[in-house]
C-alpha cells in the first residue's frame, strides 16, 4: 500500500507498461545495446521478487549497482578513465531509485513517464535519428494506455517492477542521446527535473536528520501538497504543467550554447528552491507552527 493512500492499491501495473514498451522495440527491431536489454530484464525481475516478498535494500542496491556499471563500462570507452563511469553509474543508480520514490500519488510517476519520455522522442525525431525516437515513443505511449488506470483515483501503481526499470531507462536513454550527440546532456536533467530536485532534496534533508531514508514517508514535497488538500488529481496536473514547461524550455536550450544552456539549468534550480521555500513555508502556515 502507498504512504498516501488507506486503502490497498495494486502495485504491478509496471508488468504492463513494460511489457507494451518491449513488445514495440521487438516488432520494430529497435537498436539498443545489450546491457540495456539485460539491464531491463535484471531489474525487473529482482523488483517484482521485492514487491511479493521483499528483499533487504542492501542486496537490491547491490544488483542496482552491478546493472548500472555494466551499461555505463560499455557506454563509455576506455579513454574517459574510470571516475567518469562511475560517476555515470552513480547516476544511472539514483535516477533508479528515483523514480519509485515519486510513485506514490495517483497519475504523478505515469504521467511523468508519458511527459518525459514523449520529450525524448520528439528530441531524437528532431535530431534525425526515428529509431531512437521510436524506442521514446513507445515507452511514451505505453506509459498513456497505464495513466488510464492509474490517473485519480489510481486503480493501480507502478510498483517497483516498473518504477525501477523505467527509471533505469530515463538515464540510460538521455546518456545514449548524449553520447550519441543527439542532445546535450542538459536536456535529460532538466527534462525530469521535477523528479530529481523533489527526490534529492527529500532524501538529503532525511540524510542530515539521521533517518532511514529507504523507509516509507510523506515527507516528499508532492506528498505535502496531496496531504495539504491539494487532492491527488490537482497535484498531478500541477506537477504535468511544470514538466511540459521544463521540457519545453529543455529542447529550446538545447540548441543553444553550452553557456546559456548552463545558465538555463542554474535559473530552474533556483525556481525549485523557491518552490521547496514556499512549500516548506505553506506546511508551517497549515499546521500552525507560525
Amino acid at each position: 500500500m502507498r504512504s498516501l493512500h488507506t486503502v490497498p492499491v495494486p502495485r504491478v501495473g509496471g508488468v504492463g507498461l513494460l511489457s507494451g514498451a518491449l513488445s514495440a522495440w521487438i516488432a520494430f527491431s529497435a537498436i539498443l545495446p545489450v546491457s540495456v536489454w539485460l539491464g531491463i530484464i535484471t531489474l525487473a525481475i529482482i523488483s517484482i521478487v521485492d514487491d511479493i516478498w521483499t528483499i533487504p535494500v542492501g542486496y537490491r542496491l547491490f544488483v542496482h549497482a552491478l546493472v548500472a556499471f555494466g551499461f555505463c563500462v560499455t557506454l563509455l570507452p576506455d579513454t574517459h578513465g574510470w571516475l567518469p563511469v562511475m560517476v555515470c553509474a552513480l547516476a544511472v543508480v539514483w535516477m533508479s531509485n528515483l523514480f519509485n520514490f515519486m510513485d506514490g500519488s495517483d497519475g504523478l510517476a505515469g504521467g511523468m513517464v508519458l511527459i518525459g519520455f514523449g520529450y525524448y522522442g520528439l528530441a531524437a525525431y528532431l535530431s534525425g535519428n526515428m529509431d531512437f525516437a521510436l524506442v521514446n515513443f513507445s515507452i511514451a505511449a505505453a506509459s498513456l494506455g497505464f495513466l488510464f488506470h492509474n490517473f485519480y483515483p489510481a486503480r493501480i501503481f507502478l510498483g517497483d517492477v516498473g518504477a525501477v526499470p523505467l527509471g533505469y531507462l530515463a538515464a540510460v536513454t538521455g546518456l545514449l542521446g548524449w553520447v550519441n550527440d543527439l542532445w546535450s546532456l542538459w536536456l535529460p536533467l532538466l527534462i525530469f527535473s521535477p523528479f530529481i530536485a523533489d527526490a534529492t532534496a527529500t532524501l538529503v534533508k532525511r540524510a542530515f536528520r539521521g533517518e532511514k531514508i529507504w523507509l516509507a514517508h510523506r515527507e516528499h514535497y508532492y506528498q505535502r501538497m496531496v496531504q495539504s488538500g491539494f487532492g491527488h488529481r490537482n497535484t498531478a496536473l500541477l506537477c504535468y504543467g511544470l514538466m511540459l514547461i521544463v521540457g519545453a524550455c529543455a529542447l529550446w536550450v538545447n540548441d543553444q550554447d553550452l553557456i546559456i544552456q548552463f545558465m538555463i539549468a542554474v535559473i530552474w534550480g533556483f525556481i525549485y528552491l523557491g518552490l521547496m521555500l514556499m512549500a516548506d513555508l505553506g506546511k508551517k502556515l497549515y499546521s500552525g507552527d507560525i
